[in-house]
């Protein structure tokens, strides 16, 4: 097993800071209202404070064609899961499991690491094929979701992040996804995405993208009938999307701070198993550009090996790690008593 980062200087390159959100321009900052809520509670064994008022965010919102559309998908989604006792069976089990892998992988090591962060890169064909993968988790193309992270990062925790806790749980965790209208104005323009917009692949894709999951859902049907579709469309997304969520909601509301970020993330162990290592978030937050998130030799991070693996076998390369002196500035200063 590798030792721990914080002990020994890594043969990969290091560089000193991260991927800097601030060299787009101010243009594309979005503009919110300064409304001011007087409420306030905390959640259920945490030390957030919601500011908002205690009630569901959707009752006060005017809803927008575009989220209908995602509550309807996101319904269909889980339903299909009600089919999956009376449908099991172990072809069916096992594509759903072989889709999982390879969809939640395009989320947490192309989407997130590669394209958001730019943590290492890829050979051009490898970058495009975990993209694709990425694609089929159902949570946007990729020039969306690299968007929303993007502006996550760059106001994490405030009133301009697109998905914090500080808006509520369940805001945090599935809510904003329908809040059309305000996840537009947090958004802000594109610029911050010119990187792939650029690129003709994820152009196609952005312009393609509900066809590849019609096109999935026709494949999975002609191979194994309904059941197929229930658990590799089903089961298999409701997980997806769950694990992925909770990286949003669960890793800034419980778990452990090992690094002064000043926000809200936090390093959830539990989290980090379901999600690939994404579930040490506390790190990631502190280190965004790092291509590694478990940062300790017993934080599990299935992702990272992968990307090591890669890079043994020269698909990947520039792999990205924290510096020693950048793991001194992140940690927190403890006075002597």
């Amino acid at each position: 097993m590798a030792p721990p980062l914080a002990s020994s200087p890594s043969k990969t390159r290091n560089p000193t800071k991260q991927l800097n959100h601030d060299k787009f321009s101010h243009d594309d900052e979005p503009k919110l209202s300064q409304e001011k809520d007087t409420k306030s509670y905390k959640i259920w064994l945490s030390n957030v404070v919601v500011k908002k008022p205690n009630k569901n965010k959707m009752e006060k919102k005017k809803w927008h064609v575009r989220g209908i559309r995602r509550l309807i998908v996101m319904i269909i989604v889980h339903g299909l899961t009600l089919f999956a006792p009376l449908t099991f069976n172990w072809g069916a089990f096992w594509v759903a499991v072989l889709l999982h892998v390879i969809s939640g992988l395009g989320i947490t090591l192309s989407f997130h690491r590669n394209l958001t962060h730019k943590s290492f890169t890829l050979v051009k064909w490898v970058e495009y094929l975990f993209a694709y993968f990425g694609s089929l988790a159902l949570q946007g193309d990729p020039i969306g979701w690299v968007r929303t992270h993007r502006y996550h990062h760059k106001f994490v925790d405030s009133e301009r992040d697109p998905h914090s806790p500080l808006e509520g749980f369940w805001y945090s965790h599935i809510y904003w996804i329908f809040d059309t209208t305000t996840l537009a104005r947090k958004r802000g323009g594109t610029s911050i995405v010119k990187d792939l917009e650029t690129q003709e692949f994820y152009k196609f894709m952005r312009s393609t993208y509900i066809l590849h999951h019609v096109a999935l859902t026709l494949l999975l049907y002609a191979l194994g009938g309904f059941s197929y579709v229930v658990w590799g469309m089903g089961v298999r997304l409701t997980c997806v999307f769950h694990t992925t969520f909770s990286v949003n909601s669960v890793c800034h509301v419980w778990g452990n701070q090992a690094w002064n970020t000043g926000d809200l993330s936090k390093n959830n162990w539990w989290a980090a198993i379901f999600t690939g290592g994404e579930g040490w978030h506390n790190n990631h937050h502190a280190f965004e550009y790092s291509a590694r998130h478990g940062l300790e030799w017993w934080q599990i991070d299935l992702t990272w090996y992968i990307i090591k693996f890669l890079e043994t076998i020269g698909l990947a390369k520039d792999v990205k790690l924290p510096t020693q002196a950048h793991l001194q500035r992140m940690a927190f200063n403890i006075e002597a008593s």
